[in-house]
């Protein structure tokens, strides 16, 4: 069990999970390589902020964070991942993340990624 991480703040909210949530969290959010532990873990999203708010955007931002994923499927701690992107052209892409684990549960995450213009 880890302590949760609040995707909205980036701190412990202090429950534990029993999830991958914080797995989901950190590699969307992490640059990809800029852990120092682990170069290639991360996404390339924040790339993003510097994209005008085109239609294009939500599929780069599907694209990136399903890269960024990849591993979480690749090392059998989930067994599917869906991504989801809308783009509503107000300088965010909202990313919708549906993970079934190993074990079979299920858990939707949402992410925002700011777009740049």
């Amino acid at each position: 069990m880890d302590t949760q991480i609040d995707p909205a703040t980036g701190d412990y909210t202090g429950a534990r999970i029993d999830h991958l949530g914080n797995a989901v969290y950190l590699r969307l959010m992490t640059p990809r390589g800029s852990w120092w532990a682990d170069t290639t873990l991360g996404s390339r999203l924040h790339e993003l902020a510097r994209v005008k708010d085109k239609a294009r955007v939500s599929v780069l931002a599907r694209q990136y964070a399903e890269q960024a994923l990849q591993p979480l499927l690749d090392d059998g701690r989930a067994r599917a991942i869906e991504v989801t992107a809308r783009q509503p052209h107000n300088g965010r892409c909202l990313l919708h993340v549906e993970v079934t684990e190993a074990g079979g549960a299920a858990y939707g995450f949402d992410h925002f990624v700011r777009v740049g213009g």
